[in-house]
């Protein structure tokens, strides 16, 4: 199956269309302890400025304050664990969710990721909610379903996926696409979701068989976004996407393309807080 080549014209149709809040979904991203929230908030910002209606961050009580002095538009949520999460899950009005970013490595994670994926609702992993499972990859991929994104850079995809990672070798500017794209296809048969690939050749796979390429390089080469929590905004854009009703293929895509035009809409000296504040002029232009 020939992979397609995301451009521009595979998201024209963002930004366009009407209706309220609710209607735009409701994303909840998760955050960790007091002192790990940045990651998180990176997400959330990310989610509301791609579109999602509304967007929660759900933190540990004793991190509510550290939030609250953030963007007013986000909304905070102390909750005490995997039974408050399971009571905001039951909200029909909870579209998405994001975990991962500065969650942390305890086995409240592997708990929270639990809860989310067997609520069924759409949901983004990165970070943390892939580290995690290192020793034993097989317990997420049983959890895992086809309304789900994982985004591994090739650490993370190391990790979970040790055998096919010996496929590849590290990205140069001559690294062709189709080795990353083979890796994507085999990991998301195998993890029953979709795989998005990170990298400056970003490959996304469904387990159909299904699967595109991005490609930062040459004329669309982005160095800059190799910064401190730029992974971060590509998991909220993701998860807000997704929040809207794209399906987990198309918001991976669409959310490929629009994290590199923000990075290089701004340009060198770009920082990840940057990046979704790039969104409305780039979305502005798809409508022209």
């Amino acid at each position: 199956m020939t992979p397609k080549i995301i451009t521009r014209d595979t998201l024209a149709f963002l930004g366009k269309g009407q209706g309220h809040k609710y209607s735009h979904g409701h994303a909840l991203v998760l955050s960790g302890p007091p002192g790990h929230g940045g990651a998180a908030r990176l997400a959330a910002r990310g989610a509301l400025r791609v579109g999602a209606g509304l967007v929660t961050i759900l933190c540990p009580l004793r991190a509510v304050l550290e939030h609250s002095t953030h963007p007013n538009a986000i909304m905070i949520r102390g909750i005490d664990g995997p039974t408050g999460f399971v009571e905001l899950l039951e909200d029909v009005r909870v579209s998405s969710v994001c975990l991962g970013p500065g969650l942390g490595l305890t086995q409240i994670t592997a708990e929270m990721v639990r809860v989310a994926l067997s609520s069924d609702k759409a949901a983004v992993l990165d970070a943390d909610a892939l580290s995690r499972f290192e020793r034993a990859p097989d317990t997420l991929f049983e959890q895992l379903h086809a309304r789900v994104v994982i985004t591994p850079h090739f650490g993370e995809f190391r990790r979970l996926f040790p055998d096919i990672a010996e496929t590849l070798a590290e990205e140069t500017e001559k690294t062709t696409p189709e080795p990353k794209i083979d890796a994507a296809r085999a990991a998301a048969e195998r993890a029953g979701c979709v795989v998005l690939l990170k990298g400056a050749i970003t490959a996304i796979a469904h387990p159909d068989g299904r699967s595109s390429v991005h490609m930062a390089t040459e004329d669309r080469a982005a160095p800059w976004l190799a910064t401190a929590g730029a992974g971060d905004v590509l998991s909220g854009f993701i998860t807000g996407l997704m929040a809207r009703g794209l399906s987990p293929m198309e918001a991976a895509e669409a959310g490929a393309w629009l994290h590199v035009e923000c990075a290089r809409r701004f340009g060198p000296g770009l920082i990840a807080d940057d990046l979704p504040d790039q969104l409305p002029g780039v979305l502005a232009g798809l409508k022209a």
